[in-house]
């Protein structure tokens, strides 16, 4: 009598591919970008997560980022503002 609460493994057959003489696995579905990718083959879990985030806060990026976020930042808020028909002159002193 078999257990109800195991369930069925399916079957595995070791085919290999007649005129493939490439190297590794050639049904392995990978990016070719994945190798420079650090989100690509990560371990789940809180720690795994947090040391992964630890290591890119590490590796510097483009040096210009947070220059260019905050022209973003502030030309789209400047937009709002002139959109909502938001008064700029209640800064300015008379």
């Amino acid at each position: 009598m078999r257990n109800p609460l195991k369930l069925k493994k399916n079957k595995s057959f070791s085919y290999s591919p007649r005129y493939y003489k490439g190297e590794g696995n050639p049904y392995k579905i990978e990016h070719k970008l994945d190798k420079f990718r650090t989100t690509a083959h990560t371990k789940r879990g809180i720690k795994n997560k947090f040391t992964s985030a630890m290591e890119d806060l590490k590796t510097e990026g483009d040096k210009n980022l947070r220059l260019r976020f905050l022209i973003i930042v502030g030309i789209l808020v400047l937009l709002f503002l002139f959109v909502i028909d938001f008064d700029l002159s209640i800064f300015l002193n008379p």
